[in-house]
């Protein structure tokens, strides 16, 4: 599995409630650009339109050495996922503050593209302050065990 872009912000302004893995519809020139590591994820978001999964806002570059037609860069994009699966995501996202958002896009062991999507509640802004000062500390602490079993070994 390569991961190819990570929604950096998404564990920090939101909690994670549930995971899904989806499949993305993409055309032509747009699997060779991720491929290439040319997308992001920033301020994209998911949306059941009709009952199927719409993915908005994320950028992929256009390919370099494409041909004429090229997609628009910031096009919605089909997420596939089985129909219960849908229903549950529709029945949970109307529940009051939460969204779904993407977390990261990578392609699998056989090739294909796929989207960790997730069910998340936005944070306040103290609660963003909190978890950046947790992950700081933590950082920290396995900094300093890190330290330690290097003495401990001379």
């Amino acid at each position: 599995m390569r991961i190819v872009a990570r929604n950096k912000k998404a564990r920090r302004d939101y909690e994670i409630l549930d995971r899904f893995e989806a499949g993305i519809v993409l055309i032509g020139s747009e699997v060779k650009s991720l491929r290439a590591g040319k997308a992001s994820l920033n301020e994209s978001y998911a949306r059941i339109k009709n009952g199927e999964l719409w993915l908005y806002e994320m950028h992929i570059s256009p390919y370099d050495n494409s041909s004429v037609f090229t997609p628009a860069p910031k096009r919605r994009r089909k997420l596939l996922l089985h129909k219960f699966e849908i229903l549950r995501l529709k029945s949970k996202a109307e529940e009051k503050g939460l969204t779904i958002i993407p977390l990261e896009i990578y392609l699998n062991d056989r090739g294909l593209v796929k989207v960790t999507i997730a069910i998340a509640r936005g944070r306040r802004e103290y609660q963003k302050k909190r978890y950046l000062i947790l992950k700081q500390m933590d950082r920290e602490k396995e900094r300093e065990l890190r330290d330690y079993n290097r003495k401990k070994r001379y």
